[in-house]
């Protein structure tokens, strides 16, 4: 599947998925095209797979912890 993409130089580009995530990680895109619009990469909140962003709050997933007791 090629989306389509906005580089900072104004160029219009299609990439596969794969590149998008490349792209979007080193933020050398301005924009792509999802089905409902264009994403503007630095004001919208996106999702950049492996992330290195961590929680530093309690944890409250179930199977992090103990597990529960079944009645």
């Amino acid at each position: 599947m090629l989306i389509p993409v906005i580089y900072p130089n104004g160029k219009h580009d299609l990439v596969k998925d794969f590149v998008l995530t490349r792209l979007i990680a080193d933020q050398d895109i301005l924009k792509f095209k999802r089905s409902h619009g264009w994403v503007n990469i630095t004001a919208d909140n996106i999702r950049v797979i492996g992330s290195t962003s961590l929680y530093d709050g309690e944890e409250r997933r179930q199977s992090e912890l103990e597990p529960a007791e079944i009645f």
